[in-house]
């Protein structure tokens, strides 16, 4: 299949460079003024494929056909980021967004063939070190994604390429519960986490910090199943409570580097179904307004 993969942060960036290593034609689409400074072969460290170079091609808007669209961009970055790949050049290629919350689907919906936007999470830590230089930390690199009727051999075939390329992939039907199952998980570390300023390990050793992360769990977790989504709380706080210490969320980095965070879109989602539905989201709205103040 041929590649394109809009927005090459650590996980753009880490997803061309695997899929480049394997043989795959991967065109990386990049803004105008980032074109100029970055190398035509992607560097990744990383502790779950190793170290390596692959080659792509680079542009700043997509130019030819394509089999599959990743867009990985950040969603404060969305709007902007697509007009590079207007829906007259993606034909009836997979669009596939590895991106935190859930309202880029209805928009992405409206731009593109429905049929053909397939939902997709990836759970990695990796980051930008410098142009074209990737840095993959976590021991895990995974991608789900979901797919129902005349789409299931597509994506399954697109599945193959990325177990191909070194990433576990699964394909699953429910879409609701997968996009909605990161989202209950993300909200409460990120929003946690940057509102009081210190990594995982913090947050759960304060007991007021401790008593916000399980309130919030709480509250994303009712709005996830009044949307329809089938989750296990008890699993989703084990994974909270287990990861490490030294856990941060891209929310607290995108702070840290003045990068404006993406607010909107991890807790947004919770607070607006969660009024529609006349359910408690206090403790979100707490934490977001937390976060707002400090950048304000």
């Amino acid at each position: 299949m041929i590649h394109a993969v809009l927005g090459a942060g650590g996980v753009g960036g880490f997803l061309a460079g695997a899929l480049a290593r394997d043989g795959r034609p991967v065109t990386l689409i990049l803004r105008a003024e980032t074109l100029a400074a970055y190398p035509a072969k992607i560097r990744v460290s990383s502790r779950v494929l190793g170290d390596f170079e692959a080659p792509v091609t680079l542009a700043t808007e997509l130019n030819q056909p394509v089999d599959a669209l990743w867009i990985t961009v950040k969603a404060t970055q969305l709007h902007a980021a697509i007009s590079a790949t207007p829906a007259n050049r993606i034909g009836d290629a997979l669009v596939v967004p590895l991106m935190n919350g859930v309202d880029h689907m209805t928009l992405l919906r409206s731009r593109y063939d429905p049929e053909h936007v397939v939902g997709g999470t990836i759970r990695v830590e990796s980051e930008r070190v410098a142009p074209g230089r990737i840095r993959q930390v976590s021991p895990f690199a995974a991608v789900r994604l979901a797919a129902t009727g005349p789409a299931v051999p597509r994506v399954d075939e697109l599945a193959g390429e990325l177990r191909s390329a070194g990433l576990d992939c699964e394909v699953v039907e429910d879409e609701t519960s997968l996009l909605w199952g990161k989202l209950v998980f993300l909200a409460p570390l990120a929003l946690t986490t940057s509102a009081q300023g210190e990594p995982l390990g913090g947050v759960r050793a304060a007991p007021e910090w401790r008593v916000r992360l399980e309130a919030c769990l709480d509250e994303a977790c009712a709005v996830a199943e009044v949307v329809g989504a089938r989750l296990d709380r008890t699993a989703i706080l084990h994974l909270l409570l287990a990861a490490p210490d030294e856990m941060r969320s891209s929310m607290q980095k995108d702070i840290a580097a003045g990068r404006e965070p993406e607010l909107d879109a991890i807790g947004g989602p919770i607070v607006r179904f969660g009024r529609a539905h006349g359910l408690n989201v206090s403790t979100t709205e707490e934490l977001m307004e937390m976060i707002a103040a400090a950048r304000s």
